[in-house]
């Protein structure tokens, strides 16, 4: 059977907008397009629960709405995600939108009736220039549920902080139940993850440390171009999973971050060095395990109470109260949302200082059409 991959969208997009009309027509644009995956929130109260529960690329909001101002979102965002790219769109071109505009240091500003190519042109520009400097993220697993049970918090926490995340999975799982099955709940889990799945077909338990391994991991490498990788350790008893590392140990040896998981059949020689706080993402880790459904019955290592005890365990080192650990091979900083890395400064390419926000620089916004770039 041929390697199954599954993409994640180029883009998730939040569309604020209580014109049903004017949000189908962006979302049909953006979508078909495009090919991102558009959300509409039909208010911004509607919009803000969802702001930080799950991760977008781009926010696109119109400025007139009832309860909340497109302003007033815009600022809500800014003290959230100051880095995530917001477009503010209107009908009514004024002094005193365009003002609130900049002062909200909106990335662009567009006027109703919107063009198909504007509309396109700004944002992919955005999404792209909100990528900047973005990680890409590879996690490799011998079988399904593997990179769930080890790294899934960490993941979570990369995909918060907009970066790239992909898993590779090397067989489907035959001897632990139906493959069919078993790719199905891999791709579910992938989903709530977020995460782009490369599913290979492996015989499972008979995985090799050298090819074809190694090169269908490389394949995946060269394809996924990841900065960081999280894979299984060698102290483990299964035999798939110390085949599959020392393979993404050939494979992943140019990538600079490597980190190795624990899983339930890890010896006591797993020795930790670094710890990823997941409080925020327990919840999300312990619904991507129970994707597994067919597993979720039969394996004690499953059962969410031990999972959750776990993580609590590694928190002892790693603050908060749920964390999960990894042994380094590797380790170069990965990103200030893991603690890895200092706070890159913030940069907003507008064209006039927020300390310059009157009349005059709104008119010249108001001149120039659509853009504060």
């Amino acid at each position: 059977m041929p390697r199954e991959h599954h993409p994640s969208p180029r883009g998730r997009i939040l569309l604020v907008e209580d014109d049903p009309d004017t949000a189908r027509f962006i979302s049909s644009v953006l979508e078909k397009r495009g090919g991102y995956q558009v959300e509409h929130a039909p208010s911004p109260p509607a919009a803000l629960p969802r702001l930080d529960a799950e991760r977008w690329d781009l926010i696109i909001t119109d400025i007139e709405m009832p309860d909340m101002t497109g302003i007033e979102l815009l600022e809500t965002v800014r003290s959230k995600a100051p880095k995530l790219p917001v477009a503010v769109i209107t009908a009514h071109v004024t002094v005193d939108n365009a003002v609130g505009a900049l002062r909200g240091r909106a990335d662009e500003f567009m006027q109703k009736p919107l063009h198909p190519d504007t509309l396109m042109t700004a944002a992919s520009r955005l999404i792209e220039r909100g990528r900047g400097g973005r990680e890409s993220v590879l996690a490799v697993g011998a079988h399904p549920d593997d990179v769930e049970i080890g790294a899934a918090g960490a993941l979570l926490a990369h995909r918060a902080a907009g970066h790239d995340v992909a898993i590779l999975t090397m067989s489907r799982g035959a001897r632990g139940g139906a493959d069919s099955e078993r790719a199905g709940e891999a791709r579910d889990a992938a989903a709530i993850l977020g995460a782009e799945l490369y599913l290979e077909d492996m015989e499972d338990t008979r995985i090799s440390e050298s090819d074809p391994t190694i090169s269908a991991i490389r394949a995946v490498v060269e394809a996924v171009q990841p900065t960081v990788v999280y894979t299984h350790s060698i102290h483990d008893v299964h035999q798939d999973h110390r085949n599959t590392h020392r393979a993404v140990m050939v494979a992943a040896r140019e990538i600079g971050s490597v980190y190795c998981y624990q899983s339930p059949s890890a010896t006591v020689d797993f020795r930790p060095a670094r710890f990823v706080t997941i409080d925020d993402y327990i919840t999300t880790k312990l619904a991507a395990i129970g994707a597994f459904g067919s597993q979720v019955a039969v394996r004690q290592y499953l059962e969410p109470d031990l999972i959750e005890a776990t993580a609590r365990y590694w928190s002892r080192f790693g603050g908060g109260k749920h964390a999960e650990a990894f042994e380094v091979v590797r380790d170069q900083p990965v990103g200030p949302a893991l603690g890895w890395m200092e706070e890159e400064a913030t940069a907003l390419e507008v064209t006039v200082r927020e300390n310059a926000a009157d009349e005059d620089a709104a008119l010249q916004i108001l001149e120039a059409g659509h853009a504060i770039t």
